[in-house]
Formats: structure tokens, sequence, C-alpha cells
């Protein structure tokens, strides 16, 4: 059975608030431009930093994906998005089919910051969640993310 939570953390050289704000406003450092559901190239990810943004894609040709919806917005502690992407890593219409992310930032100590990682819910996605639960676990998923998320500060 697969887990319908996927944990992940890192740990960076940097204070809390450096760290949550390197997390929201660099979002399309940190996610792979491959990452999306357009059919053009993109140009941008755009991280809109409150309750009831978006996280979107905005591609070459002006076409744009809001992939994910703002549900909590706590600088410099956490952020809480939904994952609008069903498992056949197409853009979900029905809300009721959504699983979130939470991110937490924890001072471990003075200019070191923890970054929490908890993709849950995920068997909101129905049919087929469990290739969501893969997808965002594996290689090319939320370790992938953090990764480079780290390596902005290496």
């Amino acid at each position: 059975m697969t887990d319908t939570v996927v944990r992940r953390h890192v740990v960076v050289q940097a204070p809390v608030n450096e760290a949550f704000a390197a997390f929201t406003k660099r979002f399309g450092d940190i996610k792979p431009a491959e990452h999306n559901l357009l059919r053009a190239p993109i140009v941008e990810t755009v991280f809109e930093e409150k309750v009831g943004g978006h996280i979107y894609d905005r591609a070459e040709d002006g076409s744009e994906c809001r992939w994910a919806r703002i549900l909590a917005f706590d600088p410099p502690n956490r952020v809480v998005f939904s994952w609008d992407i069903s498992p056949q890593w197409q853009l979900e219409t029905d809300l009721d089919n959504t699983s979130e992310v939470e991110v937490r930032f924890v001072e471990e100590a003075p200019g070191r910051t923890r970054v929490e990682l908890e993709h849950r819910n995920l068997d909101r996605h129905g049919a087929g969640w469990p290739s969501v639960s893969d997808g965002v676990a594996g290689d090319d998923g939320w370790p992938l993310y953090l990764n480079r998320f780290a390596a902005l500060f290496a």
C-alpha cells in the first residue's frame, strides 16, 4: 500500500526568513522548467505570495497553467498550497480531487534552517493516486526540488 503522505526535508545554511523568501520568490529556480503541463516551453513560474494566490507557469506563447492554489501563507514559518494535478498529469478541475503540500521552515541554529515538506491527502486524487505519490516521492519529484532549493545556498 502506498502511503497517502510523502515527507521530505532538507537543511540549508540560511536564516529562516531568507530560506522562506527564497522558496517563494525563487520557486521558478527550484522547479525544473520541463516540469509543466503547457504545450509551449515555459518562461517563468510564478508563486503568488498570498492566500488565494496561485502557483502557475507562463509559456513563451503567453499561455498559463495555474496548477496550485495558496491555502496558507505564514512567513517565515510555513506555506501550504494545493496540488491541482491529476494522476494523468493533467490539470485537475475538480478541487475535491486535489492534495496539499505544506512546507515548514524551522530554525535549527542561527543561520541554519530545516525545511520540512509534507505532501498529504494524496488519496484525494481518486483512482490512480498511487502514481501521484510515486511521482512526487521519486528522484524527479520533491527530492529534486529540495536539492535544487538547497543549491541556492551552496
